[in-house]
């Protein structure tokens, strides 16, 4: 028996990379997996079932249970559509894994309303329609007083937190997902819903578009042939998250090869107080030496291993 026998999973964009090391993860700790993914384009143009199809054959290969899906997570009736057939072929749904994404980088003075617009519709709206639609039917559920102990997992971005050059739309998108996930704890803790975001350092068709040296970084190992760009590093963390008796919830994970971090959004750093209403001399003053320093890739990522 796994640790996730019965359960039933989504996981979107799980075609490649991230999301089929996650529905391998899942299938493997006994959980039903519906492998999402439209097959599209790093750019996100196109629609291919083979990626979604080939992941299955390799669960089903393990004894393990999956069905494809070609559903457009961000599109809100396909979602609905994509939580209809998990409960349908499965009988439930108890997880829900939001991992797909697609990349247009380019400075914002150079980029074009539909290079935002695509970015945001896959990483943000791509969320939040399957979660409308999970959550939806896990409040009808505990209404009907059938409660199940549900998990959403989003996926957000070391972006941001420190920001990435050429990728306002990206980065964007995973501090709103950072919200959303957030406000998906708070209105669906009464029906048993837990909602955590995990933010993954792995090898995969976008992190290997982002620059940087990329293809030169992803090919480091450790002394002992460890590789901390295996996106199957992150995927304990996802099942694990998955499982029904997890407490975690309204958490931030960072993965990065072996290290884990837990973060948290925005704290308060200082608190000042004035006589009156203040002035820019006042401020000038009282912020004096207590400015704070954006968090650096640095900070996360620092020596890998």
């Amino acid at each position: 028996m796994g640790r996730l026998e019965g359960r039933v999973a989504i996981v979107t964009g799980a075609g490649r990379g991230l999301g089929r090391a996650h529905a391998l993860a899942l299938a493997e700790g006994g959980a039903s997996v519906v492998v999402n993914d439209k097959g599209a384009s790093i750019g996100g143009e196109g629609s291919d079932l083979d990626p979604a199809e080939s992941v299955v054959s390799e669960i089903r290969a393990k004894g393990g249970k999956a069905v494809a899906s070609g559903h457009d997570v961000a599109d809100w009736e396909e979602a609905g559509g994509l939580v209809r057939l998990a409960i349908e072929t499965f009988g439930a749904l108890h997880v829900l894994v939001n991992n797909a994404g697609i990349l247009r980088d380019r400075t914002l003075a150079n980029m074009s309303a539909e290079e935002w617009d695509a970015v945001i519709r896959v990483h943000l709206k791509g969320h939040a329609a399957p979660t409308h639609h999970a959550l939806a039917y896990w409040r009808d559920r505990a209404k009907a007083g059938s409660p199940l102990k549900a998990s959403v997992v989003h996926t957000t971005s070391a972006g941001a937190f420190t920001g990435t050059f050429g990728q306002s739309n990206y980065a964007a998108a995973k501090a709103a997902v950072l919200a959303l996930s957030r406000v998906v704890d708070l209105e669906g803790a009464r029906h048993g819903v837990r909602s955590n975001c995990v933010s993954p350092a792995a090898r995969t068709r976008l992190s290997l578009e982002s620059g940087k040296d990329a293809e030169t970084l992803f090919q480091i190992r450790g002394a002992d042939g460890f590789d901390p760009w295996n996106p199957a590093n992150v995927s304990p963390l996802v099942a694990w998250l998955a499982e029904e008796s997890c407490p975690a919830s309204s958490q931030i994970f960072q993965v990065v090869g072996r290290r884990l971090f837990v973060l948290s959004l925005p704290p308060i750093v200082h608190t000042l107080e004035n006589e009156g209403r203040w002035t820019p001399e006042a401020l000038e003053r009282a912020l004096a030496g207590r400015l704070v320093e954006p968090l650096s890739d640095a900070a996360i990522f620092g020596e890998i291993e």
